[in-house]
C-alpha cells in the first residue's frame, strides 16, 4: 500500500476556505461530559482514514497510536506517526491526520474549562501542554488512558470524580513526558503577543474589557491584536475575550451547584438574562439546558 495521503496546509494561489473549527474529534457538537473518549478507528473509518486539517476552539486532545501508522500535521508541519506515538493537540492548533487502514489507538478530549480546573497557575504544566507535540509514549500513560476509557464507559457512583482525577493524572504524566523527553512541534507556535494577551485575559476577564482596552495595555493597536489572534487561532480578539468568560461560565455550571443568576453576577453581568443570551449564542445551549445535558449524560 502506498504512502498515506494527508490534507496539508499548502501554498496555493487559489483562495482557500477557512480552516473549520470543530468542537469534538471531527464534530461540531459541544462537550457535555468530563472528558470524551473514542478510538482512532471509530471515526476515521467514516472518513476513509483521513481527517482534514481543522482546529478545536475549546478542546484539548491527546492521541495515542498503538498499532498501524500514519502521518499528522501540526500547524502545517507534517510528521510520521509510528506505533507508540503520543500526540498533544492544544486548543486552537491546526491539525490533521492520515492513518493507514485499521490503525488502532485512543483519543481523549478535554474541555478547556477542565484544564482551567485541573492545571494550577505557576506550576508550568499549562505552558508545556499549550505546545503541539509528538513524542514516544512512556510506559505509565497507556494504563492511565485505559483506566479513563473504562471509567468513561461505566455509569457507577463517583464516575465524574474518578474521571476528573484520572484526567488530571494523564495531563500531569503527559506534561512530565514532554518536559523530560523533548517535543516535536511545528514552528508556528503562538507568538509572544498572543501569549501575553491570553495571560492578560486571564487576569482581567471579569472586568469585561474590550479589545481596545487589551490593546492599550499591550501597547499595540486593536487592529494589530486581532490580526495576530486571527493568524494564530482563526478567531478575532473579541471572540477570545468572550470565550474566556464562557469557559468560566461552563466551569461553574459543571463544577458547582450555583444558580444561573449567581453565576451571571459572579462573572460581572448585571443582567442574568443578558448573560443567558450571550452564553446561548456562544454554545448553542442556554445555561440551564447545558447543565441539564451534563446531568443527563452523567
Amino acid at each position: 500500500m502506498g504512502e498515506p495521503k494527508l490534507v496539508q496546509i499548502a501554498h496555493d494561489p487559489r483562495p482557500c476556505p477557512p480552516i473549520p473549527n470543530f468542537n469534538l474529534f471531527g464534530e461540531a457538537d459541544d462537550l457535555p461530559d468530563v472528558v470524551h473518549c473514542e478510538t482512532i478507528g471509530i471515526r476515521s473509518r467514516l472518513h476513509d482514514w483521513e481527517l482534514s486539517v481543522h482546529r478545536h476552539a475549546r478542546l484539548h486532545q491527546l492521541l495515542l497510536l498503538q498499532s498501524g501508522g500514519g502521518t499528522a500535521t501540526l500547524d502545517g508541519q507534517r510528521h510520521a506517526l509510528p506505533p507508540g506515538s503520543l500526540v498533544n493537540v492544544p486548543v486552537g492548533v491546526v491539525h490533521g491526520f492520515s492513518f493507514t487502514p485499521e490503525t488502532h489507538g485512543f483519543v481523549v478530549t478535554f474541555a478547556a474549562e477542565m484544564l482551567d480546573q485541573s492545571l494550577q497557575t505557576g506550576e508550568g504544566l499549562r505552558e508545556i501542554l499549550a505546545k503541539p507535540a509528538i513524542l514516544t509514549v512512556q510506559a505509565d500513560i497507556p494504563p492511565t488512558m485505559a483506566a479513563i476509557f473504562s471509567a468513561y464507559d461505566g455509569r457507577d457512583f463517583a464516575r465524574a470524580q474518578i474521571l476528573r482525577s484520572l484526567a488530571g493524572l494523564l495531563l500531569g504524566q503527559t506534561a512530565r513526558a514532554l518536559a523530560q523527553r523533548g517535543t516535536v512541534a511545528g514552528p508556528n507556535a503562538s507568538p509572544a503577543l498572543l501569549a501575553r494577551f491570553e495571560s492578560l485575559i486571564d487576569a482581567q476577564y471579569l472586568r469585561h474589557w474590550g479589545v481596545a482596552d487589551y490593546a492599550k495595555a499591550l501597547s499595540v493597536s486593536a487592529a494589530h491584536l486581532s490580526r495576530v489572534t486571527r493568524a494564530a487561532t482563526g478567531r478575532p480578539a473579541s471572540v477570545l475575550i468572550e470565550d474566556r468568560l464562557i469557559r468560566e461560565a461552563r466551569r461553574n455550571l459543571v463544577y458547582t451547584n450555583l444558580p444561573v443568576s449567581r453565576i451571571a453576577y459572579a462573572l460581572g453581568y448585571e443582567d442574568p438574562a443578558y448573560f443567558t443570551r450571550v452564553f446561548t449564542r456562544a454554545t448553542g445551549l442556554s445555561p440551564r439546558a447545558f447543565r441539564r445535558r451534563l446531568e443527563d449524560t452523567a
